[in-house]
């Protein structure tokens, strides 16, 4: 059941996590901040900011399942998903800075300006998110080593989000000098710059297994990618709870900074507290061991109930910044774990895939599993918190009424609750599924042996 290919070096290890690294500089930036730079920076109306960033989404949300069959379908001499990392970092860095740049023109126009960049930036992630997340069941045939390599990937997205959190606002302020469009501008292609060396960095350090019988690979018809969804039920369910989570973590991360300026008045906190989510790595690194106790579904269950005490403690907190600090940090530390199973399970859901149908899409129900929730998690969570803001009377950059407070607190806190108690439901149906993983890779073993 193992091979020595089965356990990557440290090398391999360290260079997968760049990956995300690299993906989260520049992302989690534009995913953050951009709601607050279009409205409190570029002039936008929220409510048409929230419906700009939806549609861009949900247009953008389309192209997930798309790259997944682009990349089945890719046969090159690095591989199925490791061209990827060659060929989009420098796109992927200039379409994430055209994102903060605001023209001078007229109200439609730059509504229109920000959609078309918006919409093609985060396109461009998810060709370099699906790869991602497809080529993990490429570079080894362990579930414990996927799990690693997973742990790792996760570590490197919250070095990205941390340096990201600890740079963004003071080189914005710095690189400014008072100017927070030229700040923001630069700060951006910092960012991309950065993203590009560190994803050209894993590109020449990992390979993909068997790369040398592509070519003899049989090629995977649309209707038979579609096909290893049907009915396979543990994707399903790591769909939905992974689409849940992510509406509520975007809607939390997009309205911290409007908590802390209007409802605290600690604009100079934003910072400081967003930097503090990336205590979240300590549960990163702690899955490997917790998974060894419990399962993976119990550990993603924990996460979730974790991320919703946090929340709790936040709204108990009122005024107090060092107990809303506490509650921040232990939400992160629960939305991390949550944030972190999907990409180690989907895995297993590709091989369930290929065990009930004998086709294997990773690409598509990894794109489908992941990036896809991620996009269209995160364009309803941002889109939904700035509707609530908008309808509760929010005007940038003045005193708010107390209506228009209570709306970021709801926003911020009570509608996240919601969605996480919602992705946990769908979990509690996964177990038995859970137990069939071992069965169904002797299975697939037994298959590609004969």
């Amino acid at each position: 059941m193992s091979t020595m290919t089965d356990k990557l070096s440290l090398k391999e290890r360290v260079s997968y996590g760049m990956l995300d690294v690299a993906g989260n500089l520049a992302y989690c930036f534009s995913s953050t901040y951009i709601l607050y730079y279009f409205t409190d920076v570029a002039g936008l109306a929220v409510a048409a900011t929230g419906t700009l960033l939806l549609l861009s989404r949900i247009i953008d949300g389309i192209d997930a399942p798309i790259w997944g069959l682009i990349i089945d379908k890719t046969h090159s001499k690095y591989g199925k998903c490791r061209p990827w990392f060659l060929w989009l970092p420098i796109p992927f860095a200039i379409l994430g800075t055209a994102v903060f740049y605001s023209p001078e023109t007229t109200m439609n126009m730059k509504i229109l300006y920000a959609g078309i960049t918006y919409l093609l930036f985060n396109i461009s992630f998810t060709g370099l998110n699906t790869p991602l997340t497809a080529i993990l069941p490429l570079l080894t045939k362990s579930p414990s080593e996927r799990l690693v390599l997973n742990s790792f990937r996760m570590v490197g997205g919250q070095l990205g989000y941390l340096l990201m959190n600890v740079l963004a606002f003071p080189l914005v302020a710095l690189l400014g000098a008072g100017d927070d469009k030229t700040g923001f501008l630069l700060t951006a292609a910092i960012f991309g710059f950065i993203s590009v060396l560190l994803q050209f960095y894993a590109f020449f350090n990992l390979r993909e297994q068997d790369t040398e019988n592509l070519e003899k690979e049989p090629k995977v018809p649309l209707k038979d990618s579609f096909k290893a969804a049907k009915g396979n039920w543990p994707w399903i369910i790591m769909v939905v709870a992974n689409l849940f989570f992510w509406i509520g973590m975007m809607a939390r991360n997009s309205m911290v900074v409007y908590y802390l300026s209007y409802n605290l008045d600690m604009k100079d906190m934003v910072a400081f507290v967003n930097s503090m989510a990336s205590a979240g790595i300590l549960s990163i690194i702690a899955i490997p061991f917790i998974c060894k106790f419990i399962s993976k579904r119990s550990t993603w269950i924990i996460g979730l109930i974790m991320a919703i005490i946090g929340e709790i403690l936040i709204f108990l907190a009122g005024a107090n910044i060092y107990i809303m600090i506490i509650g921040w940090v232990i939400s992160n530390l629960g939305s991390m774990i949550a944030c972190s199973m999907p990409f180690a399970m989907l895995g297993s859901a590709v091989d369930y895939g290929e065990y009930k149908t004998k086709v294997r899409s990773a690409g598509f129900l990894t794109a489908f599993g992941s990036t896809f929730c991620i996009k269209a998690g995160s364009g309803l969570g941002t889109a939904i918190s700035a509707w609530i803001i908008a309808a509760a009377g929010y005007i940038p950059n003045q005193v708010q009424s107390i209506d228009s407070l209570n709306g970021i607190v709801f926003a911020f806190i009570w509608f996240p609750v919601s969605m996480f108690l919602l992705a946990a439901i769908p979990l509690l149906f996964y177990k038995k599924y859970e137990k069939m993983e071992a069965e169904i890779r002797l299975e697939l073993i037994k298959r590609n042996s004969i």
